[in-house]
């Protein structure tokens, strides 16, 4: 009895020091943890971010004009964004308005991919500014017919804003669009974009007026130059946008294709759907 009761006394006694010791090692082991979780906590975030969207719209509306012969439109992109206010991107739709205008000689087009890098940043108190250029590439292999300009555009572009409102300026390099010896060609739009607090709810409103430049320009019966507008309002479920805007513009004959789907310029209301990710 005695043998067995220090055996059993012993054994426990080994058996408490080897817990004791994990206990301590796992103490040991939390506090040297514990800085090098602080750090990783406190890490700076990276300077980069991607981002992408995607979205569908009843009809790809681009200053006013249908883009689409009023047809619908699956658009999106992808966005590089530097935290010094630098960014890039791609993006992308579905077009028929080149083919539909009588643009097309031989071929066929039926997609725009832009490409677009920038910079932009906040100074003062509650004033924004973003500078940049824009390429309208429309992929396809065609011909252009007679008195037309294939459509691939550039511009250079400049906005400042105050809270919800911001003017912009674009400026046309080259030929613009369709209409060949159209450099200067300009766009002036004026934007607001007011969100309610604690809703997902933005109203929006536009204005905004295409320039054109050019001989070739003033050489149509009716002027290319107009002026549209545009009212609309979104909402954020849960990272999908749904919007509802109505637009109109003031536009001539010149985007009158009867033969082709009409007056691409009319009144009319789009709904769209976006996500972001």
């Amino acid at each position: 009895m005695k043998t067995n009761g220090m055996s059993f006394v012993k054994t426990n006694e080994v058996s408490f020091g080897k817990a004791k010791n994990k206990m301590l090692s796992s103490l040991m082991l939390a506090v040297l943890a514990a800085p090098g979780a602080a750090m990783a906590a406190d890490a700076p975030a990276s300077p980069h971010m991607f981002t992408a969207n995607v979205g569908l719209t009843t009809d790809y509306i681009f200053r006013g004009i249908s883009q689409t012969s009023t047809n619908p439109a699956v658009q999106g992109g992808i966005d590089y964004m530097h935290s010094s206010g630098l960014y890039a991107g791609v993006w992308g739709s579905n077009v028929s308005w080149i083919a539909d205008s009588g643009a097309v000689a031989t071929g066929s087009v039926t997609m725009e991919l832009d490409t677009y890098f920038g910079f932009r940043n906040s100074f003062a108190e509650d004033f924004t500014y973003d500078i940049g250029f824009i390429r309208y590439n429309y992929l396809g292999s065609y011909t252009a017919a007679a008195g037309f300009a294939k459509a691939d555009t550039d511009e250079i572009y400049g906005a400042i804003g105050y809270k919800w409102l911001t003017a912009k300026y674009s400026y046309g390099l080259g030929q613009f669009l369709t209409v060949p010896g159209a450099s200067g060609t300009n766009y002036l739009e004026i934007n607001a974009s007011v969100p309610v607090a604690d809703t997902g709810i933005t109203f929006g409103a536009h204005v905004g007026k295409q320039t054109y430049r050019g001989t070739a320009a003033a050489a149509f019966a009716n002027t290319p130059t107009y002026t549209d507008y545009k009212l609309s309002v979104s909402r954020d479920f849960g990272g999908y946008v749904v919007g509802l805007a109505y637009t109109d513009t003031n536009a001539t004959p010149f985007y009158t294709y009867p033969a082709f789907g009409g007056d691409w310029g009319k009144g009319t209301a789009v709904l769209s759907v976006a996500h972001s990710f």
